[in-house]
């Protein structure tokens, strides 16, 4: 007798089983890389908040920036910048300035922020805690 050939029709169940194999896997991929892009652009936007804070308190001015005046810099940055998926985080921010305010005397702005992901981040936030993205910046007054 002869062998029929096999019939692609054999095989329709195939792919939605390796779709749905798959399918978790690659979704997981993709929020992790999401979750990782927001993580990264937040700490961008901490990073230049404290640069912004730093710069503003240390260029000559009569009168000079005050400490909450130089934290509200770093906080109106932060804010109209950061991702934070619909959570109401504030940055924290912490000014040293007691090596003094004369030329060439340093100012330290600090500015941290606690992320707690979106998709996958929310998740391993839940199990191991938030992250917590900080940035320091240290200037000369000129």
């Amino acid at each position: 007798m002869k062998r029929l050939a096999r019939l692609p029709g054999d095989e329709r169940g195939v792919v939605a089983l390796e779709f749905v194999l798959v399918f978790p896997f690659v979704m997981t991929v993709v929020f992790g890389i999401v979750d990782t892009s927001l993580l990264l652009c937040d700490k961008a936007v901490i990073t230049n908040a404290s640069r912004e804070a730093a710069r503003a308190g240390i260029v000559v001015r009569v009168p000079q920036l005050s400490s909450t005046d130089i934290t509200n810099v770093a906080l109106s940055y932060a804010q109209g910048n950061l991702v934070t998926g619909g959570t109401a985080t504030t940055p924290t921010v912490a000014v040293d300035q007691s090596a003094g305010t004369a030329p060439g005397d340093p100012l330290k702005v600090t500015v941290s922020y606690t992320y707690s992901g979106l998709v996958l981040g929310a998740a391993f936030s839940s199990l191991t805690g938030p992250v917590t993205i900080s940035a320091v910046t240290v200037m000369n007054y000129e």
